[in-house]
């Protein structure tokens, strides 16, 4: 079993992450490359103890990018995998 603390990595604060917050009752995670769906709602029910009803998951692939101080070489930057989690309605996560 993998623990919680290693699954969730960050809150996603994002305008779009406000808006799914605020009108739908979904909050925004970035989460490990290995985890799925059934250990991110977990992860978020223990540590948040809320209840989750569904789990999204999207990939960011990593964009090429040409590095200037190689001598124009190509590297990657960017590239997480992120959850979107939709809470049971009356459930609420607080984060200050």
């Amino acid at each position: 079993m993998i623990i919680a603390d290693t699954i969730l990595k960050e809150y996603r604060v994002t305008e779009k992450a406000a808006l799914l917050s605020a009108n739908h009752n979904q909050y925004t995670f970035e989460v490990a490359p290995s985890a799925n769906r059934i250990e991110v709602a977990r992860a978020v029910a223990k540590v948040f103890n809320v209840e989750v009803v569904k789990v999204n998951i999207l990939n960011k692939k990593p964009k090429v990018k040409t590095d200037r101080s190689r001598k124009g070489r190509p590297g990657t930057k960017g590239g997480h995998k992120k959850a979107i989690v939709t809470l049971k309605e009356g459930d609420k996560i607080e984060l200050v």
